[in-house]
């Protein structure tokens, strides 16, 4: 069979991975690390103290054969032993709590991280989310974090461990003999030259099976969310042989070719370690018999060639986790570098309670990364109390408009006010919580029913909650859920319907009770029968507020007091229903055309 080759967006994205030590990216996460220098350095004498005694090891079965078996000499011998044991005692001990405190370091260091990002991504703006999935997000926080946590934890004392045994076997080895010494390091050349002919291609090899794990994930997750569209297809066989013969079989041939790597590494590293011993012995026996060295100086070096060549080993399979944290912790500092677009300002004061009158003061807008306006001179003043329905062709900038009231982005040119405040003078949280906002997808969190209720507003009652229900006409259908109020809604609200979920959101919005209302499309996505419901409740909703509605059905705009109509970004027509159906306008055509039941 052919190779597989993979798509080329799923190989260009893993290339990023591939990525050696960059001491930028390693000064960003000392950072987080700074905290808990003093462990870390307490950590650092145990793990001194722990490779002096395992390097101590050899040499003293030296002292045991030179100065206890060979001269016949017990005491000696038992007290070399006695040293040894308790030496061993001493580096147990102080392993433990060698490892116990990295380990804690490590998962402290990886909450402050988890932290940091989290109040990170509570601050950025839409704008963020409008450039990344949310995949990418929790990718960053949950895989990359997880990266960081094996290298802090476990990689960072396996590195440092294997430099302080490889310095203390050198030492070692050059005090008793430097002769052998050197004889033994001449096989180094050939370790080195091993050692990055099998990085680089390692490094390639790592990288496809990493892209292969993406794709394969990508195509399961893709599967398992629309298996409804799978099944009512009938697509089950296909999409089986797909992953079967296609990206589940890249996967394997990916992994085997890892692994033929790695199979011919370690055994060219051990040959070498043979060949060195060979040496070692041939000539360190014929020191022996000349009797220029000691059986025991012998003995011990064959023990510190082994010794030798074990951290080499353990530090090229290390350069992978090294590598791979390097990548994780770029996108994170990424990610928490990544500027707030909509800030309070240094001076921004705190809104009291509000009245609700909003003004548009010749605002225009473009994304930041997109010249072209979606707002252009948009100018409208709306009294308190007032309810305002915005209509026009999908694009028009009606959302726009509704996520500059609510601050979600600045106006690139003039400003809103809300009261005759600049928004951008006062706190996004006083404003905020001043104001109520249902989606035409309502998001309900995990959770139970009275959970979502109280979102807005935690120090209800049970009473408020249960009031707000009924006024929007979610009682009935709540009560009769298998718990009630107390009914675990799961992520999303999957075990709701969208009429439901929809009913939910606005016993949500009510029980915050803000003066300033927004209606983003809410009532688009429900049956007739569920929106004549919703109208009741409406009716109650709006009264007394400043409301915003963007609709597109006629009954949900009828009753505004006023209809403003956009269209390419700017305001063409606005007045009351009957008044815009005179004019025979913009408005009257998609009356004619879309907003007639």
């Amino acid at each position: 069979m052919p190779k597989i080759i993979p798509p080329p967006f799923i190989t260009q994205s893993e290339e990023a991975l591939d990525k050696g030590y960059d001491p930028k990216v390693a000064r960003g996460l000392l950072q987080f690390v700074k905290p808990y220098t003093g462990q870390m350095l307490i950590a650092l004498l145990f793990m001194i103290f722990v490779a002096a005694a395992s390097v101590s090891g050899p040499y003293f079965v030296k002292l045991a054969i030179d100065n206890g078996i060979t001269p016949k000499d017990p005491a000696y011998l038992k007290k070399i032993v006695l040293i040894f044991f308790a030496v061993s005692v001493v580096q147990l001990v102080v392993n433990y709590w060698r490892v116990r405190i990295m380990s804690r370091v490590g998962q402290h260091v990886l909450y402050d991280v988890r932290t940091a990002m989290f109040n990170h991504l509570q601050k950025l703006s839409l704008g963020f989310y409008n450039r990344y999935s949310v995949g990418r997000v929790i990718t960053r926080v949950i895989n990359d974090v997880g990266t960081l946590r094996e290298f802090i934890t476990w990689a960072v004392l396996a590195i440092v461990r294997n430099l302080l045994g490889i310095i203390g076997t050198i030492i070692a080895m050059l005090s008793l003999n430097l002769k052998l010494s050197l004889l033994t390091f001449a096989v180094m050349p050939l370790m080195i030259w091993a050692t990055i002919a099998f990085r680089h291609i390692a490094r390639q090899n790592y990288r496809k099976v990493r892209a292969a794990v993406s794709w394969a994930n990508s195509t399961l997750a893709e599967n398992i969310n629309g298996v409804r569209v799978v099944q009512a297809f009938s697509r089950q066989e296909h999409n089986y042989l797909n992953f079967h013969d296609y990206i589940n079989r890249y996967f394997l041939e990916t992994s085997l070719d890892a692994a033929k790597v790695a199979s011919v590494y370690t055994p060219v590293v051990d040959v070498l370690g043979a060949v060195a011993t060979a040496m070692v012995v041939y000539v360190g026996g014929t020191a022996v018999l000349g009797e220029s060295i000691t059986p025991g100086v012998l003995i011990a070096f064959v023990l510190y060639v082994d010794r030798f060549f074990e951290p080499i080993r353990d530090l090229s399979r290390r350069f992978d986790t090294l590598q791979s944290t390097m990548a994780g912790g770029e996108r994170i500092l990424d990610l928490l570098n990544t500027e707030v677009e909509v800030r309070d300002a240094e001076n921004a004061q705190e809104i009291g309670p509000i009245i609700g009158g909003v003004r548009f003061e010749n605002v225009s807008f473009h994304y930041s990364d997109d010249p072209t306006l979606v707002l252009n001179q948009i100018d409208l003043d709306v009294n308190a109390g007032e309810t305002v329905a915005f209509v026009g062709e999908t694009g028009a900038g009606k959302t726009t408009i509704v996520k500059l009231l609510a601050r979600f982005h600045d106006p690139t040119d003039g400003c809103v006010r809300v009261d005759g405040f600049d928004l951008r003078t006062v706190t996004q949280q006083s404003l905020r919580r001043q104001m109520g906002m249902v989606l035409q997808d309502p998001f309900l969190f995990n959770g139970s029913v009275k959970e979502n209720i109280l979102f807005g507003r935690l120090v209800a009652s049970d009473e408020d909650v249960i009031a707000a229900a009924q006024a929007v006409g979610a009682h009935d259908f709540i009560v009769g859920l298998r718990n009630g109020y107390e009914t675990s809604v799961e992520e999303g609200g999957v075990l709701l319907s969208v009429g439901q979920r929809q009913l939910i959101s606005f016993a949500r919005a009510l029980l915050a009770d803000p003066r300033i209302l927004i209606l983003d499309e809410a009532t688009s996505s429900v049956d007739i029968q569920t929106e004549q419901i919703i109208q009741a409740a409406l009716a109650k909703l709006l009264k007394g507020r400043t409301s915003f509605v963007i609709a597109h059905r006629l009954s949900t705009i009828t009753s505004a007091d006023r209809i403003v109509v956009i269209h390419d970004g700017k305001i063409i027509e606005q007045g009351k229903h009957s008044e815009l159906l005179a004019k025979q306008g913009m408005y009257y055509e998609l009356y004619k055309t879309g907003f007639q039941e």
